[in-house]
């Protein structure tokens, strides 16, 4: 943990290891030697996901697959994928160490760009869209670009599609993100699902006037009524029933002087809940929020959706082991959903997955203040080497 925390480090303790950059490029590489020293043999496919192969004993199994991602945001702390992709190093390196072959072929993947739109995940169940390609990351490069640096190939990035039912099971261990576990002192939490997500570019258009000579009753400010639609978002998802949760991220007036009235207004909105319904339904109050303002202000509100990731239950059988490991290493767990986003979300379509969480101190994450304590890593880790060895041994039954 402490050596893959230099690659991309920066002064305020934290790392700006964003996908695409020389510091993520390093950090693979370094992998790559740690896994070939536990017998692994090292590939990257079409969308540069780092994949890392070991056959098993028995002919004909489907392989167990684990991993998690080591690009960061920008200003991001040194846990978050972090601690899925070492702890899936360590179960390699520990079976290799043993003298250990499991039954069935393993998997090891880092995958690319998680941060930036999960694309090496999504990538490998068909999800990612041609105009993605373009998209400009923080690494300064165009996802497209940066596939090419990974040693992937955008223009063949259909080829990476992996069937379904490709595999017995996939994990990932990964710090929660939130503060349950830490506030609680649970050591384990046991995921049941991961929200899915929608984001969309809302346009508000109004007209652009001289801030001066426009009477106030005269006034279509598209800024006034992104306003109301700010509010509006935060009320709708607060108080309807159940777990959704919606944001307005970023938000950008146009002309952006102080003398003009604004005459349009782009903003983002993100919906996250544990079904696709629940967030279409979410959207759907939302839009009608919408529509209300319009009627009462003259301006005009448009919405074009540039991103889904699917919500996804994870496997409960596999909890179920995950549970029983934790006991096994006399642990305590919770089982509880994700409200982050996550590669397993993807690798669901696949077969059946499982997530292992432990806690992050005080909730902190996506920040240098960022961190999980080492003894819960290794408790995370062994949960995991035990979910594999049991899952190796029975299969998902």
């Amino acid at each position: 943990m402490r050596r893959l925390a230099t690659f991309g480090a920066n002064s305020d303790g934290g790392i700006d290891r964003v996908a695409f950059s020389d510091a993520n490029i390093e950090a693979l590489s370094w992998l790559d030697e740690m896994l070939v020293e536990a017998g692994f043999a090292i590939e990257r496919d079409l969308v540069g996901n780092l994949v890392a192969r070991k056959s098993g004993s028995q002919p004909g199994l489907l392989p167990l697959v684990f991993g998690s991602h080591v690009d960061s945001v920008p200003g991001g702390g040194n846990y978050d994928g972090q601690v899925g992709v070492m702890g899936a190093v360590e179960v390699a390196t520990v079976l290799a160490d043993a003298g250990h072959t499991t039954r069935h072929p393993l998997e090891v993947v880092v995958f690319t760009n998680e941060e930036g739109g999960k694309t090496g995940s999504r990538a490998l169940v068909g999800e990612v869209e041609p105009f993605e390609l373009e998209i400009e990351t923080a690494s300064g490069y165009t996802i497209g670009e940066g596939l090419r640096r990974l040693g992937g190939d955008p223009d063949r990035i259909s080829e990476a599609r992996r069937p379904e039912g490709s595999m017995t099971a996939f994990l990932e261990l990964h710090v929660e993100q939130g503060a349950v576990l830490h506030a609680d002192g649970i050591d384990i939490g046991v995921v049941e699902g991961i929200v899915g997500i929608k984001r969309w570019n809302v346009t508000v258009d109004g007209t652009t006037n001289h801030a001066g000579t426009t009477p106030m009753d005269r006034r279509a400010d598209a800024l006034v009524g992104a306003a109301r639609f700010v509010e509006a978002t935060y009320r709708t998802a607060l108080e309807r029933p159940g777990r959704q949760v919606a944001t307005v991220g970023r938000l950008e007036a146009e002309p952006g002087v102080p003398n003009v009235i604004p005459g349009r207004v782009g903003l983002t909105l993100e919906i996250r809940d544990l079904t696709m319904e629940g967030i279409d339904d979410t959207f759907a109050a939302i839009r009608a929020r919408a529509d209300e303002i319009a009627e009462s202000t003259g301006l005009r509100f448009s919405f074009e959706r540039f991103y889904t990731s699917r919500a996804a239950p994870t496997d409960p059988r596999i909890r179920d082991v995950i549970a029983d490991a934790a006991v096994e290493s006399g642990l305590s767990f919770q089982r509880m959903p994700s409200g982050a986003g996550h590669d397993a979300q993807s690798m669901a379509l696949l077969g059946p997955v499982g997530m292992v969480f432990v806690p992050s101190v005080d909730g902190i994450s996506h920040a240098p203040e960022e961190r999980t304590e080492l003894d819960d890593v290794v408790n995370g880790s062994n949960v995991l080497l035990r979910t594999i060895l049991t899952l190796d041994a029975r299969g998902v039954e």
